[in-house]
Order: C-alpha cells, then sequence, then structure tokens
C-alpha cells in the first residue's frame, strides 16, 4: 500500500505543489519583496527572557496520567521561574489551557525583571475562544510595561495576501521572497476589537537564516521601535532564533520517555488491549 502512495506522490508531485503556489503565487512574492526592510541588526546588551510550557499525557485504563510544566529562563541560563503540575484524572482534561495559564503567570513575574519578555508561540492563540478566559489577563501584563512580545519558528496565519488569493501562510511568501537580514513591515490585525489590536512582523536576523515571526500588542508601533528589538533579540540569537526561548523550550519539554519514566514512578502498567496489540 504504502509503496503505492509513494508512487502517486512521485507522479503527481507539480500538480500538488501548485495548489500550494496559487495562481498568483509570483505577484504575492512580488509584493513581500517590496513589504521587505533590509536591516543586518546590531548586538545590543539587554536582559532577555524566554517563556514556554510543555505538556503530555497517556491514557490508562479510562483515565489519563498527565504532566504539565512551564519555564521563564532567561539568556545567562537563570531561571526567572518554574511552574509544574501533574495528576491522573478523566480523559478530556484541558492540559493545553493548563500550559497557556502556566505561561501568563510566570510572564507576570517576568516582565519585572527583564528589558525584554518573549512568549513562544503567537498571541493570536491566546485570543482564540479556546483560551478566552485568559484574554485580560494577557492583556493587562502586556500594557504594564510594553516589553512582552511574541515569538514562533512557524505561522499559519494567512492575512496579509487574502485579496490576492493566497493559498499559504504568510511566512510562506516572505520565505521564498527574501533571503536577507531584515523584516516585513508592520502589519496591523484588527481581528479581535481595538483593545486587542496585533501588529505583527516576520523578520530574519542573519543571511539566510530560517525566519521568525514577532507579534505584539497595539497598533502603534514603529520601524524604529522593530529595529531595538532586534538589536536586543540579536545578541544572544543561535542560527537566527532568541538563545532564551531555546533554553526555555529544552527545559520545560516533556517528551515520550520522561513520561515513560513518571509512569514507572507511579507503578502504572500499559493499559490492557492499548494499541500494542496492533504492531
Amino acid at each position: 500500500m504504502l509503496n503505492t502512495v509513494y508512487k502517486e506522490a512521485i507522479k503527481n508531485r507539480d500538480k500538488i505543489l501548485s495548489v500550494l503556489k496559487g495562481p498568483k503565487y509570483e505577484q504575492i512574492v512580488e509584493r513581500a519583496k517590496q513589504n521587505w526592510v533590509e536591516y543586518t541588526p546590531k548586538k545590543q546588551e539587554a536582559a532577555l527572557c524566554g517563556i514556554d510550557s510543555s505538556f503530555n499525557s497517556t491514557k490508562f485504563q479510562g483515565m489519563e496520567l498527565w504532566v504539565v510544566t512551564g519555564v521563564g529562563i532567561q539568556s545567562n541560563g537563570i531561571i526567572v521561574d518554574e511552574l509544574h503540575r501533574q495528576g491522573l484524572g478523566r480523559v478530556g482534561l484541558d492540559i493545553a489551557k493548563m500550559a497557556s495559564e502556566m505561561e501568563v503567570d510566570i510572564c507576570k513575574k517576568a516582565v519585572d525583571v527583564s528589558d525584554i519578555v518573549m512568549m513562544d508561540g503567537s498571541l493570536y492563540s491566546q485570543f482564540m475562544t479556546r483560551q478566552s478566559g485568559l484574554t485580560p489577563e494577557i492583556v493587562r501584563i502586556m500594557k504594564r510595561k510594553e516589553n512582552v512580545i511574541f515569538v514562533a519558528k512557524t505561522s499559519n496565519t494567512n492575512v496579509q495576501f487574502k485579496d490576492l488569493g493566497s493559498q499559504a501562510g504568510d511566512i510562506f511568501y516572505y520565505n521564498h521572497a527574501t533571503n536577507t537580514p531584515g523584516f516585513s513591515r508592520i502589519f496591523v490585525d484588527s481581528e479581535f476589537g481595538k483593545d486587542k489590536m496585533i501588529s505583527s512582523i516576520y523578520a530574519r536576523l542573519s543571511d539566510s537564516t530560517p525566519l521568525i515571526k514577532i507579534e505584539l500588542l497595539g497598533e502603534s508601533h514603529t520601524d524604529d521601535e522593530i529595529k531595538s528589538i532586534l538589536n536586543r533579540i540579536y545578541k544572544t540569537s543561535v542560527g537566527g532564533y532568541p538563545y532564551a526561548l531555546k533554553l526555555a523550550h529544552n527545559n520545560c519539554k516533556i517528551s515520550g520517555a520522561d513520561l515513560s519514566k513518571l509512569v514507572s514512578l507511579y507503578g502504572i502498567s500499559n493499559e490492557i488491549g492499548s494499541r500494542e496489540v496492533l504492531e
């Protein structure tokens, strides 16, 4: 079966990929080039804090063993705050929301000891319905010192080229339009209302490194402010990505192996009738 799937993929590769680009691909890429501001960041000292969370779970006899962790850590390895919870409960517990709540709690502390607080992921996700209860809190924190940004290595946002019928996310077209250091012109999205405007840019810190997406709250941001942010995160970036966020990810990640150790510590065996009988 899989051999047939592979053969069909090779045969129809160009046809399938043409859907990704869409009929106005060249026009969209040209606009992305026009939106790009070439800028080589200059190293600037700053106290940076990266915040990330992780969660994992495994089912057991109708129950779910779960663990959630969150951490805020500076570029020099100093931990600003770390939180964790674990338990055994009914399947369906919203541990993703629990992880987001941890990130917000850590952010409250980080804003007072950091020049820039970098939250892993997207501000859009904080404003979505599933996590709407967190919205007022994160807005208050971001307005307190205006030093919180969201940083993501990937993005599904498809808003900047919609009028041209874009099929892929905006980041796809910027990746194909540029390979120089710099940033896209500030795009302001009012989808969530006047008090929750999201300003976003795509940025590249060094030649030919991956793009990152940076999101800020509010609409009154300038190119000079963006340049200042890039200068400060560039000094400790690795491969075009802020080192503090890499540290945060590595410190909080709950892998399948970690979960297996936890299962062993609790003395829980595999669920009878689990997927292993199919393999």
